[in-house]
């Protein structure tokens, strides 16, 4: 049975299955289905037709088969047509778009948005405030540090010798970098703190801190500091923490 307070919302034909524990003023839209062990922070909204705690493959050939928890952090916002695999953990402030999938073992920090179509492979971990744009591809065993930037269509891959299976190692994204639309991160691949990887840019291999890359395969162009503001309104656009704050802690009072 589901253990709830009153609270909460429920759409119609919403499937709750056993031991799913749900938070004080959460949310749950039309035609959701909430599997065994899900657990659901306070003050969260789940759109509709939504799959939470979606079972793993053993579900499929394993009578004794058990659903490994999956934990949604408070205050979480998640759209509609998401699917959310058991055994995985989000930290609070989990904003989604709509129809992203995160699979099986997928460990994600606090204040974390994923867009629209995005998809994440799972056995990764993400860290803080990471921001993905739509269509965003994160393979297994990807490591994304606090702060980065995902735009539209990056592909994280992690296989050098298609197929296989000994060989697999996720690229490593450090602090506060950014990955323009397009990119290709090839895999083992380390992108350095506060780098620039430019669009449609193919990364084979490690990007010191600080830099610049663009071309297929990326060459590095020059330090961040030396990128010039297009129209002349900011003085130094990198690192961009300096002067984007929206949302992040350091983020200046009106």
């Amino acid at each position: 049975m589901a253990s709830r307070n009153d609270e909460t919302t429920f759409g119609e034909n919403v499937h709750i299955y056993g031991n799913v524990k749900i938070g004080h003023n959460v949310t749950i839209g039309d035609s959701c289905i909430i599997y065994d062990n899900v657990i659901i922070g306070n003050d969260t909204f789940i759109g509709p037709f939504c799959i939470l705690g979606e079972p793993l493959k053993d579900y499929y050939i394993n009578k004794n088969y058990s659903n490994p928890p999956l934990y949604i952090g408070n205050n979480s916002i998640i759209r509609s047509g998401c699917i959310l695999y058991a055994g995985s953990e989000f930290g609070d402030y989990l904003e989604t778009g709509h129809r992203v999938t995160i699979r099986e073992h997928s460990k994600i920090g606090i204040h974390c948005r994923i867009g629209t179509l995005s998809d994440i492979q799972g056995y990764v971990i993400i860290g803080d405030y990471c921001r993905f744009h739509s269509n965003v591809h994160i393979c297994q065993k990807a490591i994304i540090k606090n702060y980065v930037w995902i735009f539209p269509y990056v592909i994280l891959t992690n296989d050098p010798h298609p197929p296989s299976d000994t060989c697999i190692q996720g690229p490593e994204i450090e602090e506060f970098a950014v990955i323009c639309s397009g990119a290709v991160i090839m895999p083992g691949v380390r992108v350095g703190a506060n780098s620039l990887i430019g669009a449609k840019s193919l990364v084979t291999k490690n990007v010191p801190d600080n830099v610049f890359v663009l071309g297929m395969p990326a060459k590095i162009i020059g330090p961040i500091t030396d990128i010039k503001c297009k129209n002349g309104r900011l003085s130094q656009p990198y690192p961009w923490r300096l002067h984007y704050d929206k949302g992040y802690p350091w983020q200046k009072q009106e």
